[in-house]
């Protein structure tokens, strides 16, 4: 069976949830080899944090295990964390100082808007 688009080992999926939640996030990897357990590997706040957040598919177990490495700042070495939940991921950083405020990021680039139409 299929699993659904809108899944959190999908790294689009990832991707736009942390933004959306105010998460400096960028693509780095996700093209391992097959018998390759990891899926992709993402930067979450370059230039501050700089958490590389890599998805593990343990496809045995079925599990999803997320590692996380900012050479032991905020975290211990290569961190693992076990879930399925999106938002399991977003409150983890948060309760771990990774600021979500993205105006605040020297990589943050306000998305265009339209000016108003009078």
């Amino acid at each position: 069976m299929k699993k659904a688009k809108n899944n959190i080992t999908t790294p689009s999926y990832f991707l736009k949830r942390l933004k959306d939640n105010g998460f400096i996030v960028i693509k780095i990897f996700n093209i391992y080899g097959i018998q390759d357990p990891r899926r992709w590997t993402m930067m979450i706040d370059p230039g501050g944090a700089s958490v590389l957040v890599t998805c593990y598919d343990n496809r045995v177990f079925g599990e999803t295990i997320f590692e996380l490495h900012d050479g032991g700042q905020r975290f211990t070495k290569n961190y693992n964390l076990k879930t399925e939940s999106i938002e399991t991921v977003i409150s983890y950083l948060i309760r771990h100082g990774i600021p979500n405020d993205s105006k605040s990021s020297p990589y943050y680039a306000p998305r265009y808007q339209a000016p108003n139409e009078r």
